[in-house]
């Protein structure tokens, strides 16, 4: 189904092919062909730097997917490791079948989507009638025991699904990481749990919010070229607290419309008059600040609240 829908298929099982594949896809992306030697510092230092956990691979991936490359002449060279901007510049690939041979245990991946070559979207997938969580703890196991392995490029990824045909699910790695995380320190007089674990994880649903579950409709909407680029590059939000979250649908869906009311108000010459502004339903515990152009819109901490925004606010 991916394939249909215009990614491209690598039978690659191995890291070096993995890396190979990276090395021509970020190529293409800079319209750059590195030197033997400039490939290896920069896949070394800035890629896979050893002291660099899933956190630091986020942060390169939502923040400063801006590396410097260090050019064999002594200039430097910005170099792209995902397109923000242009989104479709970006190439997706899916391979299958992934083994990892160097971690805690030998592990055999289901379907791993690669964005410039790098690994940023994971699928676990298990039989209709097996419970999800299972799919869900399957990750578990895997970033345990291998995800860190060899050269650590599936650190890289940003979201995971999982799926039973009937049911399926995304959430982001530190979410992931974060319920690793909390379960090792227990036994440390750590009771309270703070990640988001199982019961974050969120399903896909359209612009009514009716939930799409099927796995054959979650991949051909939620995995549509279009839309997951623009939820790796847009809808997830990197706290200061190094944690990724990916938005709902429910939240996309209004960050959508609010854009749409900007981009109205500003090809009509309506900023500032209430053809431009609207509100915001929202509920306990929700903040939202939102900067975009000439709008800013505030939600504070009050339950089930019409908050008021103009576009004319800077």
């Amino acid at each position: 189904m991916l394939e249909e829908q215009g990614y491209d298929y690598l039978n690659i099982t191995n890291e070096k092919e993995l890396i190979i594949n990276l090395r021509k896809q970020l190529e293409l992306l800079n319209k750059y062909t590195f030197s033997d030697k400039e490939w290896n510092s920069f896949f070394n230092e800035c890629l896979a730097n050893k002291k660099d956990d899933i956190e630091d691979k986020t942060k390169k991936i939502q923040t400063d997917y801006i590396q410097l490359l260090q050019k064999d002449d002594g200039l430097t060279k910005n170099i792209k490791i995902i397109d923000t901007e242009n989104i479709h510049n970006n190439r997706l690939q899916v391979i299958n079948q992934y083994e990892e041979e160097n971690g805690n245990h030998k592990t055999r991946y289901d379907v791993t989507i690669l964005v410039n070559g790098l690994p940023l979207v994971h699928v676990e997938l298990k039989r209709r009638g097996v419970a999800i969580k299972e799919a869900f703890n399957q990750i578990d196991r895997y970033q345990r025991d291998s995800f860190w392995a060899s050269s650590g490029l599936f650190q890289y990824v940003q979201i995971f699904v999982i799926s039973n045909g009937t049911h399926t699910k995304y959430y982001s790695n530190t979410t992931r990481f974060s319920h690793i995380k909390e379960n090792s320190s227990r036994g440390k007089g750590v009771k309270n749990k703070t990640s988001n674990s199982f019961e974050f994880t969120s399903y896909w649903a359209d612009g009514k919010n009716t939930i799409i579950s099927d796995l054959v409709d979650f991949t051909k909407t939620f995995l549509s070229k279009h839309t997951i680029l623009n939820i790796l590059t847009k809808f997830c939000v990197f706290t200061v607290e190094n944690a990724l979250m990916v938005m709902r649908p429910y939240q996309i869906c209004a960050t959508e419309q609010i854009l749409n009311k900007i981009e109205i108000a500003t090809n009509y010459k309506k900023m500032g008059t209430i053809d431009a502004g609207g509100y915001i339903w929202h509920t306990t515990g929700e903040r939202v600040i939102i900067v975009t152009g000439c709008i800013n819109v505030l939600v504070s901490r009050v339950s089930g609240t019409l908050t008021k925004y103009n576009s004319c606010i800077a």
